[in-house]
């Protein structure tokens, strides 16, 4: 079993910057790929960017790349993911995933084995 914790959400103004965490326990995350994913009220959950578990591969959705970067810290069994030039249609609860034994990447929610419990985040206009 995996527990993910995410933290770092919070209300910011368009323009800035937030840093997410998902903290893993239970197991090691060493060799489990990584998700970030969000939803927005009245919409499906969406893939945001997804690590490999060296951390060498990423892959982002078009709409927060150059904007967000991913990464991780096995050694703390965290994952990242920083957020800047954050805009109003980025407001979503965002969760961390991740994937059992898994060397690739991987962008569908439905391929995820274990999920933290969401962290909103809200940037204002």
């Amino acid at each position: 079993q995996v527990q993910l914790v995410e933290s770092g959400g919070g209300l910011v103004q368009a323009g800035g910057s937030l840093r997410l965490s998902c903290a893993a326990s239970g197991r090691t995350l060493g060799r489990y790929a990584m998700g970030w994913f969000r939803q927005a009220p009245g919409k499906e959950r969406e893939f945001v960017v997804a690590i490999n578990w060296s951390g060498g591969s990423t892959t982002y959705a078009d709409s927060v790349k150059g904007r967000f970067t991913i990464s991780r810290d096995n050694a703390k069994n965290t994952v990242y993911l920083q957020m800047n030039s954050l805009k109003p249609e980025d407001t979503a609860v965002y969760y961390c995933a991740s994937k059992l034994h898994a060397m690739g990447l991987w962008v569908k929610p439905d391929e995820y084995d274990y999920w933290g419990q969401g962290t909103q985040v809200t940037v204002s206009s």
